[in-house]
């Protein structure tokens, strides 16, 4: 990832409106930043949530609170728990998340 035509800012997540996003049940709320090509997200899953699909696009993800499970369509499964995160290419392995307990995740992608 190269970052550039970037100035320097701070970002007030509370200040940001969230969006909904349904899951296959649950639901996310997204709170998006764009900043020139990237974008910068902190997402609330709620109990019970599971991804609607399988992702391709490349990701950095923390988790900040809850347990995310994270399931790649070859079968492997990782559990993350708060301060533990993944990061993946754009179409190296298509993955979903879900989570049982809830979960609050900074992802830059």
């Amino acid at each position: 990832m190269k970052i550039s035509n970037i100035p320097f800012a701070t970002t007030d997540w509370s200040a940001i409106r969230p969006t909904e996003h349904a899951g296959a049940p649950g639901k996310a709320f997204w709170r998006t930043l764009q900043a020139g090509e990237i974008r910068v997200r902190m997402v609330e899953y709620t109990p019970g949530y599971v991804a609607d699909h399988w992702c391709s696009r490349g990701h950095i993800l923390l988790v900040l609170e809850g347990t995310l499970i994270t399931e790649l369509q070859d079968g492997r499964r990782f559990e993350l728990t708060p301060m533990t995160s993944y990061q993946v290419a754009d179409d190296d392995a298509p993955h979903r998340s879900s989570t049982q307990t809830g979960a609050r995740l900074f992802i830059v992608d």
